[in-house]
């Protein structure tokens, strides 16, 4: 099930000040002007979808569902960036602005995260962003038919995601579903 965020006429809540938030080194050559954030109603009801359907996307995943490492690799991406995205507008990102800036770039995201306050010190999830960056080069071949070359050795990558989601949650607040049938 994939649950739909509130509608765009919610009424947001300003913060009056909203914090600044550093720009981190990292991030300097990669991105255009780090963007204003400030928290809303509207932010935090779609933060709270995209974590609930990764949450759902991960399902196929921990079932192990997927004979073929590129599907694998694809539906990695999903919930990676859908976790991702759940802390970035949480923290006040606008979701136009990140598609622009950051779309399937799990390694893009995962900087900007960290930077805002995710602080999700994992090695093997930053070795594994660079690999599903951009994440749809997985599902859909170049134009000769091709797809990258699958890497000699994957982390653990159900038990990775458990602990980002898990993180995530811990973050953010939202409440972790009850287990429902797997998406994928």
């Amino acid at each position: 099930m994939i649950h739909k965020a509130a509608s765009p006429r919610s009424k947001s809540i300003r913060i009056d000040k909203p914090a600044p938030v550093p720009a981190s080194p990292l991030l300097e050559e990669q991105r255009p002007a780090f963007p204003m954030l400030v928290r809303s109603r509207e932010g935090r009801v779609l933060s709270e979808a995209r974590y609930r359907n990764g949450e759902s996307f991960v399902l196929a995943i921990e079932e192990l569902r997927f004979p073929d490492t590129g599907d694998l690799l694809y539906q990695t991406g999903i919930v990676t960036q859908m976790a991702l995205s759940s802390h970035l507008l949480d923290v006040g990102f606008d979701d136009r602005w990140c598609a622009r800036n950051i779309g399937l770039h799990t390694s893009t995201a995962l900087a900007y995260a960290n930077a805002t306050g995710l602080n999700y010190q994992s090695p093997e999830l930053e070795r594994l962003a660079t690999v599903l960056s951009p994440y749809n080069v997985w599902r859909n071949p170049d134009i000769h038919g091709s797809r990258p070359p699958v890497p000699a050795s994957l982390p653990d990558i159900p038990l990775l995601l458990r602990e980002l989601l898990d993180h995530v949650r811990g973050i953010t607040g939202h409440s972790r579903p009850r287990r429902r049938k797997a998406l994928g």
